[in-house]
C-alpha cells in the first residue's frame, strides 16, 4: 500500500480520502477546515500543514475549490511544494484553470515530482460510491503512476493527453451539465405554469430521447425542492467563469453558456450561493413568478 497525502476535505474530498483509508493505504491528511474526526478514527493522519503531508508522503492529491486555492496550497509558506522531495507525485483533482495548471506543473516538474490533473465529475453521489468520472492531463508516465489511486475514488478514468487537459476536459464537462440543468429547469417550468404536473411530466420523459441523468437526478430535486447541495452553485459559477474567460481568449463565443452563467449569477443575487447547481431552476421560477407545482 502507498503513502498517500490528501489535503481538502470537503463534500467531495472527505469521501474520496474515505475510499483510500478503507482501501489499506497509509493517508496524512490536511484541510483548512480540520480534518474530519470519522477520517481520523478510520485510521488517517491529520498534519498541521500542506508540507507535513507532503512530507510524510509519496503521492499528494489535492481536491480543493479554485485555482488561488491550489497555488496556496502548492506555493504558499508551509505549502505542498516546502515538503517535497526528487520522486513525489502531485495528483491535482480540483477544477481550475488549464494555464494556471501548466504553471502550476512546470513548477513542480522542476523540483523532479510528477504533476497530473484529474478533475472530476460525479458529484457527493460519486464521491461516497468510488463512481467519480476522472479526466486526467499529465505525461504517460505520470498518469500510470497515479491511476492504481484513482481507481480506489472512479470508474470511468481517462488519460485525455497532456498536463491542462484533464482541467480543459473538465470545462467542457461543465457547459454541458450546465446547459442540460438549463435545460431541464425550462421544461420543468413550462409544464407546471401550463398545468401539467411536473413529475408525472419528468417520468414521462425519462422514457423518451429528452432522457438523461440530469432530469432523472436533478429534475427529482427541483421536484421536490431539495436544492441541499451536491454541488453548489458558487463552484459551478466558478467553472462557468474559466469557460467563459478561456473562450475570450480563444477568441470562441459560447452563447448559451454565458446563458447559464447569468441564471446562476441570478441566484446567487438572490442567496443561493450555497445551493445545489439543480437550484438554478429558482432563477427561471423567479421570472415566471411561478414555482414548479404551485398554481
Amino acid at each position: 500500500m502507498s503513502k498517500v497525502g490528501f489535503i481538502g476535505l470537503g463534500i467531495m474530498g472527505a469521501p474520496m480520502a474515505g475510499q483510500l483509508i478503507e482501501a489499506g493505504h497509509d493517508v496524512f491528511l490536511h484541510s483548512r477546515s480540520g480534518v474530519p474526526g470519522h477520517l481520523t478514527d478510520a485510521g488517517g493522519t491529520a498534519c498541521k500543514s500542506p508540507q507535513a503531508v507532503a512530507e510524510a508522503s509519496d503521492t499528494i492529491i489535492l481536491m480543493v475549490p479554485d485555482t488561488p486555492h491550489v497555488e496556496a496550497v502548492l506555493f504558499a509558506e508551509s505549502g505542498v511544494s516546502a515538503g517535497l522531495s526528487a520522486g513525489k507525485c502531485v495528483i491535482d483533482m480540483s477544477s481550475i484553470s488549464p494555464l494556471a495548471t501548466k504553471e502550476f506543473a512546470r513548477k513542480i516538474n522542476d523540483l523532479e515530482c510528477d504533476y497530473v490533473d484529474a478533475p472530476v465529475s460525479g458529484g457527493e453521489v460519486g464521491a461516497k460510491a468510488a463512481s467519480l468520472t476522472i479526466m486526467c492531463g499529465g505525461s504517460d508516465a505520470g498518469f500510470a503512476r497515479a491511476l492504481p489511486l484513482l481507481e480506489q475514488m472512479g470508474k470511468n478514468i481517462t488519460h485525455v493527453g497532456d498536463i491542462g487537459s484533464g482541467q480543459v476536459c473538465k470545462v467542457a464537462n461543465q457547459i454541458i451539465v450546465a446547459l442540460n440543468i438549463e435545460a431541464v429547469s425550462e421544461a420543468l417550468v413550462f409544464a407546471s405554469k401550463a398545468g401539467a404536473d411536473p413529475e408525472k411530466v419528468r417520468q414521462a420523459l425519462m422514457g423518451g430521447f429528452a432522457s438523461s441523468k440530469i432530469l432523472e437526478v436533478h429534475g427529482e430535486r427541483m421536484v421536490k425542492r431539495t436544492f441541499d447541495p451536491g454541488f453548489r452553485i458558487e463552484l459551478h459559477q466558478k467553472d462557468l467563469g474559466l469557460a467563459l474567460s478561456n473562450a475570450r481568449q480563444m477568441g470562441l463565443s459560447l452563447p448559451n453558456t454565458a446563458t447559464a452563467m447569468e441564471l446562476f449569477n441570478a441566484c446567487v443575487a438572490n442567496g443561493g450561493a450555497a445551493w445545489d447547481h439543480s437550484g438554478m431552476i429558482r432563477a427561471l421560477e423567479l421570472m415566471a413568478s411561478h414555482e414548479i407545482g404551485r398554481s
